[in-house]
């Protein structure tokens, strides 16, 4: 397949037009939503991928539109395993993308909002590619996100991926096209938005409960990041978000929750309750994890540093 091109040529004389990737090579219905701009092939497993960072969002830049949430480089670097998975690796779309590992340390002090939107540049390394009957089935990457030259994030991400009948077989008939999920409604009150670094209450994830560091799970299935399209769980950016919120709960508004280091061991699904829990850690870090039922369904370690 040949690769992307970052720009798209205009007529004679009228310079460059900056073009996003494909939406269906990230796993994005919303053009807004796509944050990629194109990619190159630095070696065998090793690639350049560039995008641009919007300086607003309702999610990843700070309510007083100052700073970046450390976030959107987990995003970023999400989105570049899956542009990857299809323009370099061949996997077809229609493919169904599991998250299974998800690692990322940021420099809040270096993702300031600037006069232009910021333009990061991002160097992947692939290192493991395993394969099934010939064909790539899971990728393990590293990133280096660097803004202007100076590195203000990294990242890890292990994910598998499978064709979409032996996904629907797996899941049983739970997938989003069959009318069987049954969502539980109305939504519970959530927390203050403030003591989550929010400022509208449909952001928030977390709902109070009587127990001592437990929060029950949010999901609104019509939020219009989490839920860019349909789906028949909960997305793993969702989970991030509620821990991050529950660790900025926890700490108060004068840390900020910049390293996450998680792990996805089972779907959450979305309509049974999943309870957030979290206890101090080695150090300054938070673990927090989700519960549903009897099962841990995702664990999180939540480095957060002065604000």
């Amino acid at each position: 397949m040949p690769e992307l091109r970052q720009f798209t040529r205009a007529r004679p004389g009228s310079g460059l037009l900056t073009a996003t990737v494909p939406r269906e090579f990230v796993h994005r219905v919303a053009v807004a939503e796509i944050l990629l701009t194109g990619w190159t092939r630095a070696g065998a497993d090793r690639f350049t991928i560039t995008a641009q960072w919007p300086r607003a969002h309702q999610l990843h830049v700070s309510p007083d539109r100052s700073a970046y949430e450390p976030l959107l480089i987990a995003e970023t670097v999400r989105q570049c395993g899956a542009l990857l998975a299809h323009a370099a690796y061949d996997v077809p779309l229609g493919y169904q993308f599991v998250l299974q590992e998800l690692r990322t340390d940021t420099r809040p002090e270096h993702l300031a909002v600037g006069s232009a939107p910021a333009e990061p540049v991002i160097d992947v390394t692939v290192t493991e590619v395993r394969r099934r009957a010939g064909r790539p089935a899971a990728l393990r990457y590293e990133a280096v996100v660097r803004l202007g030259g100076e590195r203000v994030g990294t990242g890890g991400i292990a994910v598998t991926w499978t064709k979409d009948s032996v996904y629907r077989r797996l899941r049983a008939g739970r997938t989003a096209d069959t009318g069987s999920l049954r969502l539980p409604r109305p939504l519970p009150e959530p927390l203050p938005p403030e003591t989550v670094g929010r400022v509208l209450a449909a952001d928030v994830l977390l709902a109070p409960t009587a127990r001592p560091g437990r929060r029950r799970l949010r999901v609104d299935t019509a939020h219009p990041v989490f839920f860019d399209h349909p789906l028949d769980h909960v997305p793993g950016m969702l989970l991030l978000e509620a821990a991050r919120q529950a660790v900025r709960a926890h700490t108060g508004p004068g840390r900020v929750p910049a390293s996450f280091h998680a792990t996805f061991h089972q779907y959450a699904e979305l309509d049974e309750p999943v309870w957030v829990e979290l206890s101090e850690a080695a150090g300054d870090d938070v673990q927090v994890v989700a519960l549903q039922g009897e099962s841990e369904v995702f664990a999180c370690r939540v480095g957060a540093v002065a604000g």
